[in-house]
């Protein structure tokens, strides 16, 4: 992980603070996810202290503090799919996994995304299991579909 960080601050050698977006972003893509020892090795390349860099990175969405799963899930809780019934599919993808939104099981198979509009509103509730959507769920339906994702 080091070594991948490393490469990239290389890249970024002569840049400034306008550099941290593009600095995280490949980070996040090259190592999964922006771990501790990243931040940290960002601060020192780019004399910013870390709680601006976690600031940044907690602002937007995009970036990850964990490795997404095996099984990356997104569930929609945009108005029409939180109408049509998003909040159980999230409370039961959590309870059922033990997992919050932006977490990742133990055993790295299933991560949790909550999005705020996945712009299939008419065919909610949605999710999205890496990239696969989806849709008109019910419990049943969702029961199986993780259901089928343990057993591989």
């Amino acid at each position: 992980m080091k070594e991948k960080v490393n490469a990239i601050l290389e890249m970024y050698s002569h840049s400034g603070r306008d550099s941290l977006i593009p600095i995280l972003q490949e980070i996040q893509e090259q190592v999964g996810c922006l771990n501790e020892d990243a931040v940290v090795m960002v601060g020192k390349h780019l004399n910013i202290p870390t709680s601006k860099i976690y600031g940044l990175a907690t602002f937007y969405n995009q970036f990850r503090f964990e490795k997404k799963g095996k099984h990356h899930i997104q569930a929609c809780n945009g108005t029409s799919c939180r109408m049509n019934g998003s909040k159980w599919i999230i409370d039961y993808i959590e309870k059922n996994l033990k997992i919050k939104n932006g977490q990742t099981t133990r055993n790295g198979l299933f991560s949790l995304e909550v999005l705020t509009c996945m712009g299939a509103c008419h065919l909610g509730p949605v999710i999205s299991i890496n990239g696969e959507y989806h849709t008109e769920l019910t419990p049943v339906k969702l029961k199986s579909i993780l259901d089928e994702l343990i057993i591989e």
